[in-house]
Formats: C-alpha cells, structure tokens, sequence
C-alpha cells in the first residue's frame, strides 16, 4: 500500500528478538503517538513473521495505551497471510521450532477472529490453476514417498539435462525476444525466477548474450575491512557473489532493456566484511 513500511521499521522490532521482548520506541517518541492515534493497524505477510515480534508490539502497544489487560492495548489489528505459503526461517531449525514460532503457537492467536478470503483474485480467469494450487497447499494433491509432487505438464517446460535447457526455458518464457524486446509490456509481464544465485547468474549471462548492442564489462574492486593481516586476498573476495550486489564481472550491453536481478536471500543478507564497488558507471 502507498507509505507502507516493514514491521521492522514502523515498529522499532529489534533484530534479535526473545519472548517476552518489547519494541525500542519509548512513550515519548514520534512513534508511539503515532500508534496512540491509529485507528486501525495491518500487518502483511504476518505468518512469515516470528510471533515473538508481534508479541513485542503487543507489549509495547499495552504500555503505551495504559491497558494491560487488553490485546495490543485495545487497539484493532488486521493480520494477513495464508498458512500454506512460507513459513518464519529458522536457521537450521526443525519442523517443531518452525512451528514453535510462528504466530499459531502465539497466545495472542485464542483472541484473534479468522475470516477466510475464498476466491483466488489473480487467478479468476484460470480456476483450474486456483484449484490446484489449492490443492497443494491443503496437502490433498498426490504426492510420491518423499512428499515430491509431480507437476502438471501444462505448467512445465520438461528437462532433459542438457545445455539446451536453459534456451528452451529462455524461448518459452521470452519468445520472439529480438523482436519484441523494446515493448515494455512484453518485457514487464513476464520473468524468470530462480531458487539459487548462480543459476541466476548463468540465465543472466545467457541472455545478455541474446541482446543486440556493443557489449560492456564491468570489473569489480573488493576488499575486506579489519584485516590487516590479508587473510581475504582479492582473489577470493572476487570468488564470492554476496546477495543484492552484482556479480565480479559485469556485463551489460547498451539499449539492453533488461536486468536481470538475483535472488535476495532474507536469512543470511549480504556477507558479512565484503565491500564491493563497481566503477564505470
């Protein structure tokens, strides 16, 4: 929504964060008296929060309105989000410390009111694709011994382990690129998503090598900081592909229409001690 911020941010949540842990706002602050105000506060994409962050707004809200019998100090809170999708991360956590965090394990969750949204907005138009999609979340779709679901092949572009895969997924989701890649709407209403950043990279590589232009190249300049001794030599820093940051060696072509981005983990963030800085643009 317009001036929507993170939970993070609008609530002052700390990083690390402990049951019975409060937000970092004082009563005093701009925040507090912002939140005092609120007639109505909504949390996206609340089941992939942690619950112990939505207890410290609790606790924080309770202090602030000077109700401490009543949740989130009497103040109506609108959390959204489907169970089915992903999970809070726990690094290296098992199935029962997933669940041991997440808001259903939260005593705030016995005062919550559920209303279930049934119908599939963006995909009215394709209900056998709603269905189905339903039908994984629920479980209910078959699966093999080790849970794997084999997709439909109406949805798949079929592997055959080859080099050639990565052009036929290029030319099923991009088709007529050459021709049609200086249309917006051709390039913005499709994408290719990956799961890893160097698979990210190769497809990157791959099509960048389909554009029509003089190709540039960009070199990185890396280096570590508090390391006087030089137990990160350049050579390895440049080995490295930190999250949200472009890779060692850049290439770009002029009137390219598309970048690529790689996929930005939410756990592990950027490496820690690595500064890379591209020149040349």
């Amino acid at each position: 929504m317009p001036g929507g911020r993170t939970a993070h941010s609008r609530f002052k949540i700390p990083l690390t964060i402990d049951d019975g842990a409060s937000c970092s706002f004082t009563k005093q602050s701009g925040t507090a008296k912002l939140l005092s105000k609120a007639s109505l506060i909504i949390w996206d994409e609340a089941t992939m929060t942690k619950r112990q962050a939505i207890e410290a707004l609790d606790n924080s809200m309770r202090d602030i309105m000077g109700q401490r019998d009543r949740p989130f100090g009497g103040k109506t809170v609108v959390f959204s989000d489907d169970f089915r999708q992903v999970l809070p991360v726990v690094r290296k956590g098992t199935r029962g410390q997933i669940i041991d965090v997440s808001l259903r394990s939260s005593y705030l969750w016995e005062k919550m009111r559920q209303l279930k949204l049934m119908t599939n907005m963006r995909a009215q138009a394709d209900p056998w694709f709603a269905d189905f999609l339903l039908h994984v979340g629920n479980g209910t779709e078959e699966a093999d011994e080790e849970g794997n679901i084999k997709l439909p092949e109406d949805v798949c572009v079929p592997s055959t382990d080859k080099e050639s895969d990565i052009e036929r997924l290029i030319d099923h989701v991009f088709p007529a690129l050459n021709t049609s890649m200086a249309d917006p709407n051709y390039i913005t209403s499709r994408a290719i998503l990956s799961t890893k950043n160097d698979c990210v990279d190769k497809i990157n590589m791959r099509m960048i090598e389909c554009f029509n232009g003089e190709e540039m190249v960009y070199h990185s300049f890396d280096s570590a900081e508090d390391d006087p001794h030089g137990y990160y030599p350049p050579e390895f820093l440049n080995s490295l592909t930190p999250n949200r940051l472009p890779p060692h060696v850049l290439k770009l072509k002029i009137n390219c229409p598309i970048i690529l981005l790689r996929n930005i983990d939410p756990v592990n963030g950027l490496c820690n001690g690595t500064r890379l800085i591209v020149r040349g643009f």
